[in-house]
């Protein structure tokens, strides 16, 4: 793969907005950089082309595997691994949300059921703040429901609700 002008700009950014999101910047880096090359990369060729550590990129790939967004292939005639990115970016996203679901959303929704269920027990309570918790908990609630059901919709179906935008709202109303 050549790191040109635009690709190099691309996995920068993708490197800079992998930290806004909690990420390791050099993990969005060669998710980026797997994500854009046309055919799968050793170890050795992401520390070339991103000048980083060989220990970085193995432990960086690691944790790409564990979020199922590389997965490792093999090329006929050579014994080294090598890694792709999912391609698709709907099959992408899908992943991405689903781990921020299991690691972020699901242990706030669990904390939040035991926070209501304690809060409402509880005497000394104002009564605004137990609303509060409850509205927080319906909120939590209703959007781990509504991932759970997109995630369900076919990427085509998908597609065409998302180009609907805002004229989806008369169908609501």
């Amino acid at each position: 793969m050549k790191m040109t002008p635009a690709v190099e700009k691309y996995v920068l950014h993708w490197g800079e907005m992998g930290t806004r999101w909690g990420t390791n910047r050099t993990v969005a880096q060669i998710q980026a950089l797997l994500y854009l090359s046309p055919e799968p990369l050793r170890a050795d060729q992401i520390v070339d082309l991103l000048s980083v550590a060989r220990s970085n990129v193995s432990t960086s790939i690691r944790e790409l595997q564990s979020y199922r967004l590389v997965r490792m292939t093999h090329v006929l005639g050579d014994r080294r691994d090598y890694f792709e990115s999912l391609h698709d970016v709907w099959e992408l996203f899908r992943v991405i949300i689903e781990q921020r679901k299991q690691r972020e959303l699901n242990p706030t929704l669990s904390m939040l059921r035991d926070c209501a269920a304690e809060i409402d027990q509880e005497k000394d309570t104002d009564p605004l703040t137990k609303t509060r918790v409850a509205n927080m908990l319906q909120f939590v609630e209703t959007t781990s429901h509504w991932y759970e059901e997109i995630n369900d919709i076919p990427t085509s179906t998908l597609t065409k609700l998302m180009k609907l935008g805002k004229r989806i709202t008369k169908l609501v109303k």
